[in-house]
């Protein structure tokens, strides 16, 4: 029963046990509901209707898909934060970013602030919070690169704060790098629409997914997890590859 609920959201468990469950997330879904506006969709509010219990360990940017981590009691959600709080995890994002990625390892190591003014919420600043991300490449395009990016701290944005600030942001991003939607049509020559049809953008939404989680489970075991790309993400980098 609870697996069609969660089914007819898009939501699909990647694991579960009786301590905790692991979703891979939509894009769209805010992990908490958001205090200003009651009807946006958040997977805590799914799963609440789906568990008697259940306990936010970290959160993902509403407009990121991937790899979530929830526990199914209290013992278990005290146990994973502090994993959390100690970054003693090993989190993976991967992120299509714009420009070719020449480095073939990188550490940024940039303190990140939130932004009292201005658009971005989080800026870098030598005023801000510690934060730390491992960077590498997995594929290079003409235009543009998908990386694997470990986050050693968890700050807010940090991914898409830390690739903006090194001259790779993401793709698309509609805060950092001003792009709001990615479309074939701005990397494949001679691009032609029918008459009265209109060009629908591959990806519409951050060009960003959680995609590894590797801990230690509430039962004294190492755990590691993996989320499929979602379609848009997967049709995302086939059309790069062939056009880029």
């Amino acid at each position: 029963m609870h697996s069609d609920i969660l089914k007819n959201s898009g939501i699909e468990i990647v694991y579960e046990d009786d301590r905790i469950v692991a979703i891979n997330k939509p894009a769209g879904f805010l992990t908490l509901p958001d205090r200003y506006d009651r009807t946006s969709p958040s997977l805590i509010r799914v799963l609440e209707s789906v568990y008697d219990k259940i306990f936010v360990v970290h959160r993902i940017d509403k407009e990121t898909s991937g790899l979530i981590l929830f526990a199914k009691d209290e013992d278990a959600h005290r146990f994973l934060n502090q994993q959390f709080m100690e970054h003693a995890n090993k989190k993976i994002y991967h992120a299509v970013v714009r420009g070719s990625f020449s480095k073939e390892y990188l550490e940024v190591d940039i303190p990140i602030l939130s932004n009292p003014t201005g658009k971005a919420k989080m800026i870098p600043s030598a005023r801000g919070k510690y934060a730390l991300t491992l960077i590498k490449p997995l594929e290079k395009y003409r235009l543009a690169s998908l990386l694997e990016c470990q986050i050693v701290t968890g700050r807010q944005h940090q991914i898409r704060v830390h690739c903006s600030t090194i001259g790779f942001p993401l793709l698309v991003d509609n805060i950092y790098s001003g792009v709001e939607e990615f479309y074939l049509s701005s990397i494949k020559r001679k691009f032609n629409l029918r008459k009265n049809e209109s060009e629908v953008p591959i990806i519409k939404r951050l060009s960003l997914h959680s995609y590894s989680i590797e801990f230690e489970h509430p039962d004294d075991h190492k755990l590691s997890l993996t989320a499929d790309y979602p379609k848009d993400f997967k049709v995302l980098i086939q059309i790069l590859r062939k056009y880029a």
